[in-house]
């Protein structure tokens, strides 16, 4: 059994990650990451995608195929093994993550900060405004990492999914929001690192020139996917898919799943 967490990095196409995230970029070079070019599931939209990373299922499988279906989820999730399992769940994360395993509709009072052992996400700070600073996030998420010491931590930064819709794929807008990002990481990477966690790094979709996504286009479907940890085989030839990220994790956590998942990259 391995702790994990996976970062989702909202609306981050693989065109502007594999220039722009500098420090990932670095540990890549340094050999103490890998990185792998995925392609998300279609319709290309934040909370069908959520689904299918956290189930291994497709939109059209899992019926959640777009943004306005607010309601739990169908589907047995990354959260509902782990706890089944008994392990400790946290997330610093959207309110959408909160409607698909927790409660639904959300509600900001009762919900924004959860302590529940019963619910699927145990451990939770949740936002619920696109420009919630990334910055706070990753406090959120340190903070829940340290109170509530998680076996699998979701974070998941809205700011460059934000800045996407507000100038497109081509701005200095957007690509500087990647970036900020990246650097926000190595102040915490290395600590996480060190004390044996397991990362997987990825994104829901990408962005177009039209300031939006759903489609087909390769900008829109294209995302990266960066493994960190001495669990993760660094094979570079290995070709993981976006429905088997929930049970490649499932495996890392040493839960017993028939989710399907990418073997080639573990040890």
């Amino acid at each position: 059994m391995h702790k994990v967490i996976l970062i989702i990095i909202d609306g981050l196409a693989h065109e502007v990650a594999r220039h722009s995230l500098g420090y990932l970029l670095a540990m890549t070079e340094a050999g103490r990451a890998t990185g792998y070019k995925l392609q998300c599931e279609l319709p290309a939209l934040s909370r069908p995608l959520y689904e299918t990373i956290l189930t291994g299922t497709r939109p059209v499988d899992h019926g959640v195929v777009h943004n306005g279906v607010v309601r739990l989820s169908n589907e047995t999730s990354l959260f509902h093994l782990a706890q089944g399992a008994g392990l400790t769940t946290a997330a610093a994360a959207y309110h959408w993550m909160s409607e698909l395993y927790n409660r639904a509709p959300y509600d900001p009072l009762r919900d924004r900060f959860t302590q529940d052992p019963q619910l699927p996400i145990q451990h939770g700070i949740f936002y619920h405004q696109d420009d919630y600073p990334d910055s706070h996030l990753l406090v959120d998420a340190e903070w829940l990492r340290q109170s509530a010491d998680p076996d699998l931590l979701l974070i998941h930064p809205m700011n460059v999914d934000h800045a996407g819709h507000q100038f497109g794929l081509d701005s200095s807008q957007y690509r500087n929001s990647a970036r900020r990002f990246d650097l926000l990481l190595a102040d915490y990477v290395p600590r996480w690192l060190q004390q044996g966690y397991q990362l997987m790094i990825t994104s829901d979709h990408g962005m177009n020139r039209d300031r939006s996504h759903s489609g087909a286009l390769p900008e829109e479907r294209e995302v990266p996917l960066f493994v960190l940890g001495s669990a993760f085989s660094h094979d570079r030839h290995a070709h993981p898919r976006q429905t088997e990220l929930c049970g490649t994790l499932a495996s890392l956590l040493g839960l017993d799943h028939h989710k399907p998942q990418c073997r080639e990259l573990l040890i």
